[in-house]
């Protein structure tokens, strides 16, 4: 059987009702940059012509023209815990980040999205505060196993589920055999399942730590990940579905996955900038800004990380953006601080200054940034710059360097474990379907993002 999906869009908003024309030295086409006029008509691309010194709008000769950027993996936490980020500071931040199309995930927002009911709300509260465009990840809870086809049908791309604690009452975790339950019940119309990888046998305290991270690191020790890995890769093997983990933070993890691949087991995986860019060794002691899990780790890890990003074993480098209070992540104590990086606005700058520290090339990193996570969420013909495609365009200064200030972010909370670094890379401008929706130094203007909704399976003998 062939399964067809298509995702639901609101009709296209014509940008003047004329054809604008944004022109760089270098745009990012085809894997890689070039001088080129972007034509946009009614908000799609027209056509690519050449370098045109006289277009409607011309980059200096600092910055490039690149795709907008997709986010497979943000918490916008509302409806229910607006106090923590919303659909209207987080998608600012995404602008402001070059991120263009983000996927909210089903929790921690309250409701969590584990009912078809629960995705009605979380529209409700979306409508008129996007400033990009949005799609919904739905949750696998055991509740609500036996039911996922409607949910997909409802709209939502597919499901996260966790293997340990969520943090989050409602939201429970499979065990092995719900697992095994979801990846069949998954794989009857083709739907996806993305996985929070670690082993609760391994996970070693649940309570004050004390505000040392090595402590902490210690407690989520990669053993937790690799078995947590390793179940899925069985459970994928043995029913055919498709499956992808989540911040993958243990680059030991790698060698299984480059064998399930080769196998031709059904997986993706992905990373996040704070495992690529941060170190454990540097945590201060008592910094919750830091805590997440799986944790930061140190030593060669991030070299093998970045060797999966290099060789193509990671498929997507994605944000976690996952916000809390103030009051929530500066509690000193690693075991009682919330868990989670905001890092939705920093995390193409941040990537960007170590992969050129390590002498990669710019254009190594892209497509980990636009299409892999596009395609991960079946979002296919977003994160490129070609005829047909939405015109979501983004001018990054790739020399620019600029200090994070927390409190200068677009996020509710001034959080950030980037704060007080200095980061290379600025994004100057943001376009949604050729309208400018955020520009460096004034605030977000346009409030035009859209959901984009899976459309109800069609299955084909």
């Amino acid at each position: 059987m062939l399964m067809t999906v298509t995702f639901a869009k609101r009709e296209a908003l014509s940008v003047s009702g004329m054809s604008t024309r944004i022109a760089a030295r270098r745009v990012y086409l085809d894997g890689a940059f070039t001088p080129a006029t972007v034509v946009i008509d009614d908000g799609l691309i027209a056509s690519i012509e050449s370098f045109d010194v006289s277009a409607d709008t011309v980059l200096p000769a600092d910055a490039v023209l690149l795709p907008g950027l997709v986010d497979s993996h943000v918490h916008l936490d509302e409806p229910g815990r607006t106090e923590w980020e919303g659909f209207a500071t987080g998608t600012a931040a995404a602008a402001a980040g070059g991120v263009t199309t983000v996927v909210d995930m089903p929790l921690n927002s309250s409701p969590v999205t584990t009912t078809i009911e629960a995705l009605q709300a979380k529209r409700a509260a979306a409508r008129g505060k996007l400033a990009v465009d949005v799609a919904y990840w739905g949750g696998a809870v055991p509740e609500n196993l036996g039911s996922l086809r409607a949910m997909a049908d409802a709209g939502v791309v597919g499901f996260k589920c966790f293997l340990s604690p969520s943090g989050i009452d409602e939201f429970g975790h499979l065990d092995p055999e719900q697992l095994e339950r979801c990846l069949a019940e998954l794989a009857e119309f083709d739907g996806l399942l993305i996985v929070h990888a670690e082993d609760p046998a391994h996970l070693h305290a649940d309570g004050a730590l004390g505000p040392h991270y090595a402590d902490f690191e210690a407690s989520r020790p990669p053993l937790s990940e690799r078995a947590a890995i390793q179940r899925v890769i069985d459970a994928a093997r043995g029913t055919g579905a498709r499956a992808h983990i989540v911040h993958v933070s243990d680059g030991g993890s790698l060698d299984a996955v480059r064998a399930a691949k080769a196998e031709g087991v059904r997986l993706t995986i992905e990373t996040c900038p704070h495992y690529l860019t941060l170190d454990a060794a540097a945590v201060p002691d008592g910094a919750g800004a830091f805590k997440c899990c799986p944790p930061i780790r140190g030593g060669v890890n991030p070299d093998l990380l970045w060797a999966g990003v290099v060789d193509g074993t990671i498929d997507a480098i994605v944000s976690d953006h996952s916000p809390a209070t103030v009051a929530l992540k500066d509690n000193p104590d690693f075991g009682l601080a919330w868990g989670g990086i905001a890092g939705l606005q920093t995390g193409l700058s941040a990537v960007h200054s170590t992969a050129r520290a390590r002498g990669l090339a710019f254009e190594t990193l892209l497509p980990l940034m636009t299409t892999g996570p596009a395609r991960i969420a079946g979002l296919e013909g977003l994160g490129v710059i070609e005829v047909g495609a939405p015109a979501h365009l983004v001018a990054f200064a790739p020399d620019e360097q600029f200090t994070v200030d927390a409190a200068a972010l677009e996020y509710r909370n001034p959080v950030s474990p980037w704060h007080g670094q200095t980061l290379t890379g600025v994004v100057r401008e943001t376009w949604l379907r050729g309208a400018s929706v955020y520009r460096r130094g004034a605030e977000v203007t346009e409030r035009e993002g859209r959901e984009l909704l899976r459309a109800a399976a069609v299955v084909k003998a």
